[in-house]
């Protein structure tokens, strides 16, 4: 039984692998036809860009978690209760 698991894993892996392999064959081929087509066109080739600011997501957050704060009044220490521990 041992050795039936690690065979569906290993061939799972394998199938894994492959996916990504075509995957990626399939961007690269789209990439070099999209570049043969600017050449052939005369237009210069773009590189695919992921333009990306490390500090838009975390600026994102803040500014997110101050609205939530000033508008959402906190809870009143009224409601809180103190409990003594059982020995």
């Amino acid at each position: 039984m041992n050795f039936l698991l690690r065979l569906l894993l290993v061939i799972a892996g394998l199938i894994f692998a492959v996916s990504l392999a075509v995957a990626m064959v399939i961007l690269l081929l789209a990439w070099a036809v999209r570049a043969l087509w600017f050449k052939l066109t005369g237009r210069s080739v773009s590189p695919f860009v992921m333009r990306m600011n490390p500090r838009a997501g975390f600026e994102q957050v803040f500014r997110r978690g101050s609205k939530e704060s000033a508008q959402s009044p906190r809870r009143k220490l009224d409601d809180v209760t103190d409990v003594e521990p059982k020995p």
